[in-house]
């Protein structure tokens, strides 16, 4: 099992909408752990360790969600994972 971690940052009208807990509820559906928060320039972080396959299937999950509506811009990175997560929660 190769796992890998995600940032994302989201921007648009995402904080004060239920973001961050819509993703939360999201997550339970998949192996993935990790942490949103806002940040104070008004977008959302999004950090998350998986299975790629997971975390793109979570990520078009967020998507499909109805949160795109808020979402203006997504920007994602891959990297290696750092296996320091032990669960999912909102932060910050």
């Amino acid at each position: 099992m190769s796992l890998v971690r995600v940032n994302v940052h989201y921007s648009g009208r995402v904080q004060g909408v239920g973001f961050r807990y819509t993703v939360k509820s999201l997550v339970t559906g998949y192996d993935v752990l990790g942490t949103i928060r806002n940040l104070t320039d008004g977008r959302v972080k999004l950090v998350a360790e998986g299975e790629r396959a997971e975390l793109e299937e979570f990520l078009q999950a967020v998507q499909d969600s109805g949160l795109r509506r808020h979402i203006q811009d997504e920007n994602i990175v891959w990297e290696e994972a750092q296996d320091k997560f032990k669960g999912f929660e909102i932060a910050g």
